[in-house]
Order: C-alpha cells, then sequence, then structure tokens
C-alpha cells in the first residue's frame, strides 16, 4: 500500500505520534531508576507496582470506550488528558518544585491516559484500511515506533539526568500540539452499526464491561494446555520485563564509566546510565532490523522448540547481565535477550489459534493477555529484590524462572503434541468408517 494511498488519519497520526513515541523513551526507561534514588529501591518496587495495576484496569475498558464513544473521541481526550497531566509533571522537576510522589502520580496518570488511547488508535487503522493491507499499515506503525526506542533512550540518558524539567517541558509542547492537531484533522472513523451498539451496549456502564471482560477470563481455568501456556509467559515475562527496571537500575548503581571508543586522544566514555541509553537503543535497533527475518527463520521450527530456547536465552541474558559490568559484555548480553524475544514475535499469536476453538478465539486472544498484564504488574518485585537478597541472587532467580518456564513448555507441548495426534487418529477412524458407507 502506497504512502499517497493512506487515508489522512493515518498520516496525520504516523507523524505526530512518532514525535510523541521519541520524547516518551526518552524518560520512560528511566523511571525505576529515579524512583529508586528518590524514594529508595522498596518504595519504588510497590509504587511501581501500583501504576501498572492502574494500566490493568483501564485497558480492560479502553477498547469498549472506544467503540461506545468513538474513536477520535477517546483519541482526543487522552491526547488533552496526557498534555495536562504533563504540566504536573514539570512542575513536579521544575526549578521551583521537587516532589517525587507528585511525579509518580503524574507517571501513573500516562499510563492511564496512554491505556485509553492505543486501543482506539489500533481501531481506527482497523476502520480505515482494508483487511489485505492492515498487515502492512500495522508494520509501518510498529516501525516508527521501534525508531523511537532506538534513539529515545541514547538522548534520554543525556536530557533526563542533566535537564529533565526541559526534556519534559518539551513533552508537554508536543502533547498539546498532538491533541490540536487530532482534534482538527483527522475524523472519526467509528462504524455507526447496529451490532456495534448491541455489543458495545447503549446503557451499559464502564464497570459492567470490565466485568465481562473479566468473566471471559475463566476460560483459562477449563483449559490446562492453556493454562500451562498461561503460566509459562507469566513466569518468563519476569526476564523480558526486566529492561527498564532491574536493568536500570544495576546498570546505574554497578556499571563504572568506561571507553566505548578511544582513537588517539578521541575518546567517547560512557556513565553507566548512558550504557543503559545504549543497551535499550540496541534492543530496539535489532527489532527494528530483524523482526521479518527471524520471523520467517523460526517458521522453519517445531513451535515447541523455539519456545523453549527463547525462554532458556532469556534466562541465559540474565545469567550474563548479572555476572558483569563490563560494557561490551552487556551489549552481549542484550544480543542474546533480543534474539529471545524476536523468536517468538512471529509465532505466538499462531499458536494461540490453534489452541483456541474457533468460536472462542477473541476470548483465548484476551485471556494470552494476561502473560503480559501479570507479568508486568509482577516485574518490579525485582527492584526491592536486590536490596532484600542482592543484585547477583536476583539475577539468578529470573534465570531459575526462565528455566521453569522452559519445563512448563516442554511438558505444555508434549501434551499438546499428543492431543493432535490423537485428534488426528479420530478423524481418520472416522473416515474409514465413513468409506464402506459411501461405497
Amino acid at each position: 500500500m502506497k504512502w499517497k494511498d493512506w487515508d489522512a488519519n493515518l498520516k496525520v497520526r504516523l507523524i505526530g505520534e512518532f514525535f510523541v513515541n521519541l520524547l516518551f523513551w526518552m524518560f520512560f526507561p528511566f523511571m525505576a531508576i529515579y524512583f529508586s534514588d528518590e524514594m529508595g529501591k522498596t518504595t519504588a518496587g510497590i509504587l511501581l507496582v501500583l501504576s501498572q495495576v492502574v494500566g490493568v484496569i483501564t485497558n480492560l475498558v479502553g477498547g469498549y470506550c472506544a467503540d461506545k464513544y468513538g474513536r477520535k473521541k477517546m483519541m482526543v481526550i487522552s491526547a488533552w488528558g496526557q498534555a495536562a497531566t504533563f504540566i504536573f509533571f514539570c512542575l513536579a522537576n521544575s526549578p521551583w518544585l521537587d516532589s517525587p510522589i507528585l511525579t509518580f502520580i503524574a507517571f501513573s496518570a500516562l499510563g492511564l491516559f496512554g491505556s485509553l488511547y492505543w486501543p482506539a488508535s489500533h481501531a481506527m487503522i482497523a476502520d480505515v484500511v482494508e483487511e489485505k493491507h492492515r498487515s502492512e499499515v500495522f508494520a509501518v506503525f510498529y516501525t516508527s515506533i521501534n525508531i523511537s526506542v532506538v534513539f529515545g533512550p541514547v538522548l534520554g540518558s543525556i536530557f533526563f539526568f542533566s535537564y529533565r524539567f526541559e526534556l519534559l517541558l518539551a513533552c508537554l509542547v508536543v502533547s498539546v500540539i498532538l491533541a490540536i492537531v487530532l482534534a482538527k484533522y483527522i475524523r472519526e472513523t467509528v462504524p455507526v452499526k447496529r451490532e456495534v451498539l448491541e455489543k458495545v451496549g447503549a446503557d451499559k456502564k464502564w464497570y459492567e464491561a470490565m466485568g465481562e471482560q473479566l468473566k471471559d477470563y475463566r476460560v483459562i481455568a477449563s483449559d490446562k494446555l492453556f493454562l500451562l501456556f498461561i503460566l509459562a509467559g507469566i513466569l518468563v515475562a519476569q526476564t523480558f520485563m526486566q529492561m527498564d527496571l532491574l536493568l536500570a537500575v544495576y546498570t546505574t548503581e554497578k556499571v563504572p564509566e568506561q571507553s566505548l571508543f578511544a582513537i588517539g586522544n578521541w575518546d567517547i566514555s560512557l556513565t553507566g546510565e548512558k550504557v543503559f541509553g545504549y543497551l535499550i537503543s540496541l534492543n530496539g535497533l535489532m527489532v527494528a532490523l530483524c523482526t521479518v527475518w527471524m520471523a520467517k527463520w523460526m517458521n522453519r521450527f517445531k513451535e515447541g522448540r523455539v519456545f523453549i530456547f527463547s525462554a532458556l536465552l532469556y534466562g541465559v541474558s540474565m545469567l550474563v547481565f548479572g555476572s558483569t559490568t563490563m560494557m561490551w559484555v552487556l551489549f552481549g548480553a542484550m544480543v542474546i535477550f533480543t534474539t529471545a524475544e524476536l523468536m517468538v514475535v512471529g509465532i505466538q499469536e499462531s499458536f494461540i489459534s490453534k489452541l483456541a476453538p474457533e468460536n472462542m478465539r477473541g476470548q483465548y486472544f484476551a485471556a494470552a493477555g494476561l502473560r503480559f498484564t501479570i507479568g508486568r504488574t509482577i516485574a518490579p518485585i525485582s527492584i526491592p529484590l536486590t536490596m532484600w537478597i542482592g543484585f547477583e541472587n536476583t539475577f539468578y532467580l529470573l534465570f531459575a524462572l526462565a528455566v521453569i518456564s522452559a519445563g512448563i513448555y516442554y511438558f505444555m507441548f508434549r501434551a499438546f503434541d499428543k492431543k493432535v495426534q490423537s485428534q488426528s487418529k479420530v478423524e481418520k477412524e472416522k473416515e474409514t468408517s465413513a468409506e464402506p458407507a459411501l461405497s
């Protein structure tokens, strides 16, 4: 699908959201460091868990709001909400005030408005793009985000610690511009159809929609294979969710200033904070460049082996991260970490669709999201853990969780293969028994 054929809504959003994402990635990865320094690791861990709980709740109603109130309306409300939040974010980190508590409230509010924005954003793409072109358009938006991930943390490692107020002020200005542009230049795309209204319910309250979605998760309890898949996903999520949590605090506290390149008298040195920024950028660069290639390569292997090996690689990366403070070894660990991430990107959804009965795929996909929802909620506990058992033992614990996850995947896929073979055998027997009748 060529750029000239894109809907004007998408063109406006792609450009605007790129700059918002770029600024977002200039401060977001460093918030765990900020809260740990300002409030202590125990308090920071508890507060980050609470901020994730807020995101979980709003995620449950984000799609409902986008359907009932409209894509544009929810995006504009969310954009203005984020802009208003940045006012307090700036104030809490200004020359006149230094308030970690107000910073936490603003940070949590940003997550809330983001959880309302993105379901409407994704739904709008589905509204205005034909099905055959949707994956291509989603890929462009995904690439745009990853470009932000490449450059944002590197710039953030400079600006966040030295010019935080100015950085947040820039975020405020860009958020206001985006809100104005969305309000003025995009149109509403929500389909006004009877079946949509029946699905959402004209008189249904937001908490009723949330309750109905929670009921859909009961599907987990009735499918043991799917339950194992969710459990393994939650355990391995404790490793890859640490990228902007444990890894951020570890590199800041333990990694000394080192030389990145030295040629004659020209020397580029990086502090621990800047090393962390480069690590995040390396992850984003690999994801942007290698996702499609890795997905095609992984399709050659059995799904079970891919999930198991990915979990083990996550575990290995945790061991390497926790055993060194050498910059280049840390970069090597990030390559292992990102390889583990890319291995399962292309096969997760397809495997979920195999597990799900055809008439329950929506519920299964919704419930599968619990791997990340619960994983993201639990992950910040790693920060106070470093005080209770130390950095090294925390990384060992994450390695153990990844190995346990690989073990669960092993037993789950063995059971899944037996189930598929059994179903195949039954179908063949039915075909065999039907042949004489046909003759």
